[in-house]
């Protein structure tokens, strides 16, 4: 069995390489034995959907592409394949050790753990041993959102997706249509940059506002992608790590270390609230309303107004 699927999978790379155009489900299962052989179409559409997996898992760029007459065709392009000769050093080894230990407790532990066997195939000197580098250190980044896998295969397979999104001042969700750019991490947040088709335009969201399932769309992206620095500027604007004024708060003495240790002036006020300035840019709202009573905004008026609007938005389910 495990000779059959090997084959098959071979079988099925090397169509999706040999080819100049998509290929679609019909064209591949007439040109591998093994799917004539299928007993049905079920059986067919289940072998080739895991199959299609298991190369992707293994490192083959697959694209999904629509024709102008709506049918799925695939291909691997030979140029998004090619990988020039890798050689790493000590120290390089040891950074890729441990970004790989960021996922050893998520379902990417697999992923991470082939992915550092190929290294080794590629010329990962043999007595390096990235996990064992730097074993004092045991980096952790959690991704406890349903939406984080599918949302980064979608980002690695240039896949447009669709969700249902409630921002922090709506009651209710809405859909938004957006291609996926990269997945980035702040302050423990997971948050996804794309281009939101129905706006024209880039926007981040947040993980943990996705709600329902997360369903992949054919057809290539309509807007270009930026290089991963440009987009993890724009995560961190949205997230309100870029900041060009300041607020002043007023917090509960005890409360808010990560707001205190932003602040720029601190001032204690007496019966166990304390006065901060800290640094105001966007998002800054949705990070203060998360403090709860602790917090309480005196200015400016536009980020109170800000906060108001998300508590009542929470308070209305």
């Amino acid at each position: 069995m495990a000779i059959a699927k090997a084959e098959r999978l071979m079988n099925l790379a090397l169509c999706l390489l040999g080819t100049r155009r998509p290929l679609s489900k019909r064209e591949l299962r007439g040109s591998i034995e093994a799917y004539l052989e299928a007993g049905s179409d079920d059986s067919f559409n289940r072998m080739f959907e895991r199959d299609k997996d298991d190369l992707r898992e293994l490192g083959l760029v697959i694209e999904t592409v629509e024709n102008i007459e709506g049918e799925i065709g695939y291909l691997a392009r030979r140029d998004s394949n090619r990988l020039p000769p890798v050689t790493l050093d000590a120290e390089e080894a040891a950074a890729l050790g441990l970004a790989a230990k960021v996922w050893q407790q998520a379902r990417l532990a697999g992923a991470a753990s082939g992915a550092l066997q190929k290294l080794r195939a590629a010329g990962l000197p043999e007595d390096v041993d990235p996990y064992e580098a730097h074993s004092a250190l045991e980096p952790r980044i959690p991704a406890h959102e349903a939406s984080f896998e599918p949302l980064m295969l979608a980002c690695r397979d240039r896949r447009a997706v669709v969700f249902d999104y409630r921002k922090a001042t709506a009651a209710r969700p809405e859909q938004r249509h957006v291609e996926p750019w990269a997945l980035e991490c702040w302050r423990g947040h997971w948050y996804l940059a794309g281009w939101d088709r129905d706006r024209g335009a880039e926007r981040v969201f947040r993980l943990s506002r996705i709600t329902g399932k997360v369903r992949s769309r054919a057809g290539r992206f309509t807007a270009d992608v930026p290089d991963v620095v440009t987009v993890r500027e724009t995560v961190a604007s949205w997230a309100g790590e870029t900041a060009d004024r300041s607020a002043l708060i007023r917090l509960r003495t005890g409360a808010g270390f990560p707001l205190r240790a932003k602040a720029t002036a601190v001032r204690d006020l007496g019966d166990g609230w304390d006065e901060l300035e800290i640094p105001y840019g966007h998002g800054l709202d949705a990070w203060l309303v998360e403090f709860g009573p602790d917090v309480v905004v005196l200015g400016p008026a536009e980020l109170r107004a800000e906060v108001v609007d998300r508590l009542r938005a929470v308070a209305k389910g």
